[in-house]
């Protein structure tokens, strides 16, 4: 097995070869959160840009502060259309160590990364966050790892969105690379956690789903998270996204969907979770003896799922920040590729490997 497969969480940066096509993108805006049981094929409405939107491939600070401004001062009411489960637990230990094969990219800093709409890129060079703005705040996809947490901190800050604004915190998968240092910022930011119901008791427990060829990466538990079922819609001020269920990766692995204007146009940004096998065990799997079955339907789905932009956790298997700069983040064609080439990676591994 690779470094990259033995790194953190089993997700390493997975490369897709032919899938990687170059191909642009634009906006949206952004009150209570709404949690409700949506048709799978429903997206938000599509908005025009608004004057808070800024050049596509912006790297630094310079967001209006006006935004900030006029944000909500006091939390915003959440509603939930449907009861979601969310269970309080012991504060967590203190967050592990990177293991040393990490990629050195998972922790090195980068500056804010203006894509399209209200959404900036927020992480590090190689692990993915992304803030979302909204009339009544601000979304988060992914904390990533725990010493990550103050450089996330510091580019949100310099994008004028202070980290109470932060309402909403959406969970790609329970892995450590993407989680080790979500406990961290749910207590920063006072945040409302959302994850795929498969995963929740493993955010709980701070133990990954699953078994693997690389042992348990634990990570720090997360004291309040509710879970979301396949469909659902999260709804922050002017802001929707909807949970679509992508198990496999691990049993709640969710991608997250959201529709922008981009010059006119309504476009589908997909924040899509892992499909990697990246060392998860596929034969005799009792932790989750699915795994299999499950990976294919993701494949299946992600392959008719409507994606004008893919924003994948780990950035450069959609060459994020590359596209970013030359415009050419529309790639409908993209998300599908991915699929195939992870499919492909999936039936390989399991012909080569015995139980």
């Amino acid at each position: 097995m690779t470094r990259d497969e033995r790194a953190a969480g089993g997700c390493p940066p997975a490369s897709f070869g032919g899938a990687r096509r170059r191909a642009g993108i634009g906006a949206l805006g952004a009150g209570p959160l709404e949690v409700d049981r949506a048709p799978t094929n429903a997206g938000a409405p599509g908005q025009s840009q608004d004057a808070r939107g800024l050049p596509r491939a912006q790297e630094s600070a310079g967001v209006s502060r006006d935004w900030q401004r006029r944000s909500t001062r006091r939390a915003p009411a959440i509603r939930i259309a449907l009861p979601l489960a969310a269970a309080a637990l012991a504060l967590p230990a203190a967050p592990l160590a990177a293991a040393s094969d990490d990629p050195p990219a998972w922790t090195r800093p980068r500056p804010p990364l203006r894509l399209i709409g209200p959404i900036t890129y927020v992480g590090t060079r190689g692990l993915g966050a992304y803030l979302i703005r909204t009339s009544a705040g601000a979304i988060l996809v992914d904390a990533t790892m725990a010493q990550n947490v103050p450089a996330i901190e510091r580019n949100i800050r310099s994008l004028g969105v202070r980290l109470s604004d932060v309402k909403l915190i959406l969970v790609s998968h329970a892995h450590y690379d993407h989680v080790g240092g979500l406990e961290r910022m749910r207590r920063d930011t006072g945040a409302r956690v959302l994850a795929g119901r498969g995963d929740v008791a493993a955010l709980r427990a701070g133990v990954p789903p699953g078994e693997t060829n690389y042992g348990v990466r634990r990570f720090a538990p997360v004291a309040r998270v509710a879970a979301v079922k396949d469909g659902e819609r999260v709804t922050l001020g002017d802001v929707t996204l909807r949970a679509v269920a992508t198990a496999g990766h691990t049993p709640g692995c969710t991608s997250w969907v959201i529709r922008v204007v981009d010059h006119g146009r309504p476009r589908e940004v997909v924040f899509a979770g892992s499909m990697t096998v990246a060392g998860n065990r596929l034969i005799n799997n009792r932790r989750y003896p699915s795994i299999v079955r499950d990976y294919r339907a993701t494949f299946d789905r992600m392959e008719r799922l409507r994606a004008d932009v893919v924003l994948p956790m780990h950035p450069e298997a959609a060459d994020v920040f590359a596209r970013a700069r030359s415009g050419t983040l529309v790639a409908p064609r993209l998300l599908g590729d991915m699929a195939r080439a992870a499919r492909g990676d999936l039936e390989q591994t399991l012909r080569g490997r015995t139980p």
